[in-house]
């Protein structure tokens, strides 16, 4: 196994995983993850896919992400990497499969609509 490639997306965010074995190290646009994603909440969500498969610390990541917010490129990121697990391993998939890691998210903005405020938001309306 050299190197396997992934994408994973989310919303706007767009995720390239380049996953190798290593010593669990993972860099994020070349800053460590602990520093791009700083709440602990999103460091959990990287690490997701590699806890439900006992696989931490075994693995090095290496990622390109753009577009959207910090959340979605943290969920596009642990797709990619569920993504990546799964093509070296295939025992792996029906317990990332069970925490909903395997599906990207359909979900995006609904789009402002002509005559609207917003994308469901009308203008005030004034009876007289």
């Amino acid at each position: 196994m050299d190197v396997v490639n992934t994408i994973g997306r989310r919303k706007k965010s767009v995720a390239r995983i380049y996953l190798s074995k290593g010593k669990g190290n993972f860099t994020v646009n070349g800053k460590d993850y602990k520093e791009y994603f700083p709440t602990v909440a999103l460091q959990y969500r990287i690490n997701q896919a590699f806890i439900l498969t006992d696989t931490e610390g075994k693995y090095d990541v290496k990622a390109n992400i753009s577009g959207g917010g910090v959340t979605g490129q943290a969920e596009a990121m642990r797709l990619a990497m569920s993504r990546a697990l799964v093509e070296i391993d295939a025992e792996s998939k029906p317990a990332l499969k069970k925490e909903g890691l395997m599906t990207r998210d359909p979900r995006m903005v609904e789009r402002k609509k002509p005559g609207q405020k917003k994308a469901r938001k009308k203008f005030q309306f004034s009876k007289r």
